[in-house]
């Protein structure tokens, strides 16, 4: 009997309501904090708008083939980007056939078949973080000693601003791919050894395809990275331009 009255008791109970409670002061600054938001959000949109439209207004009219297919002169109207669209071309598929098989092999080696507890696997760990946070201009230098004099020698060419920016994002594809390859479940590779796959089958039909999209994604955020990268190759080139030989 105690039971269903206190059940009928809660039922009619009128719900509490928390905005009730709380103060015309407490109201007023959660609505100025929104709209305080809301109104940077939009100047930020305004800004951008009038950037884009000043941009298209201003610029329209001058644009033609000849910005595209003629190179960088010291005369405005025969100016044109040319090398810059093909160099970026030529240093992106350097990247791309240089860092990311390397740093995928890197990190499925490090996550799948490496020794958690050796403490050569984990110098080796240690290293790659800490690349990843080595300034860019630190690779310029490495790439103007290693690459386009010292050892290799290769010259201010757009082989050595490849590999240059390819040891730039390599750690970073090394960390974006193990993380990848981290969010795989563990049962997907004990199935497979289960069902009498061994190691490397269960980890390349299984592990490795389940994490293409997290490398994938990796491996984009490091290319846009390279692109967007001047200071080593303004190192090479100045560094280059200056010395005879280079």
């Amino acid at each position: 009997m105690s039971t269903l009255t206190t059940q009928n008791d809660a039922s009619t109970t009128p719900p509490v309501s928390l905005t009730s409670r709380r103060g015309w002061w407490h109201r007023t600054r959660d609505g100025a904090f929104r709209g305080a938001v809301t109104g940077s959000v939009l100047v930020g949109l305004a800004v951008l708008v009038a950037l884009i439209v000043q941009s298209l207004v201003e610029g329209w009219p001058k644009l033609n083939w000849n910005l595209i297919t003629s190179f960088p002169s010291s005369f405005p109207e025969k100016a044109g980007i040319q090398s810059a669209i093909f160099g970026t071309f030529w240093m992106v598929g350097i990247v791309l056939v240089v860092a990311i098989p390397i740093g995928v092999g890197a990190a499925v080696y490090m996550e799948q078949f490496a020794d958690t507890e050796a403490w050569f696997n984990r110098f080796i760990d240690v290293i790659i973080q800490n690349l990843a946070a080595v300034p860019s201009i630190v690779y310029g230098i490495l790439g103007l000693a290693f690459l386009a004099r010292g050892f290799l020698n290769l010259g201010p060419v757009v082989l050595t601003a490849g590999l240059t920016l390819s040891f730039l994002v390599l750690p970073v594809v090394i960390i974006a791919s193990r993380e990848a390859l981290r969010a795989v479940p563990s049962s997907i590779l004990d199935g497979a050894l289960a069902l009498g796959a061994t190691r490397w089958q269960g980890v390349s039909r299984q592990v490795l395809p389940a994490a293409i999209p997290g490398i994938a994604t990796g491996s984009i955020l490091a290319v846009s990275r390279a692109i967007g990268e001047a200071a080593p190759l303004l190192l090479l080139g100045a560094s280059c331009s200056c010395a005879s030989p280079c």
